[in-house]
């Protein structure tokens, strides 16, 4: 299953957005350990390194375009002060994708897989 991994990634300071980047890329972890296929946006910044070009909106259209794809999204804890998972989470219920916000709810591929 293609699981769209969404929470808080930006925030006040510096180091509170190293936890959100840290938390983010564990929960994606998880994911890939449960064997579904995951998008992790708190991977992207490392296009940065690659282009001084890029602007927010470029990686907004990019993540969306993931997760109109995706079978479901997980929603991390925080999630409630990020602008951008929120618009996240009305485009999945637009597209009538799966939204879980709790791990332990998301299917298991071994589940899926009758193991």
């Amino acid at each position: 299953m293609r699981v769209y991994v969404a929470g808080k990634y930006s925030d006040t300071n510096i180091i509170a957005c190293l936890n959100n980047i840290h938390e983010g890329i564990k929960m994606s972890v998880d994911v890939l350990k449960l064997g579904h296929a995951c998008f992790c946006p708190w991977l992207d910044y490392q296009f940065q390194f690659f282009s001084k070009d890029l602007k927010v909106e470029d990686y907004y259209r990019y993540s969306m375009a993931w997760l109109e794809v995706s079978d479901c999204v997980l929603v991390l804890p925080g999630y409630e002060t990020s602008k951008g998972t929120l618009a996240e989470i009305k485009r999945a219920e637009e597209k009538g994708i799966n939204i879980y916000y709790k791990l332990e709810d998301l299917p298991t591929a071994k589940k899926e897989r009758g193991l």
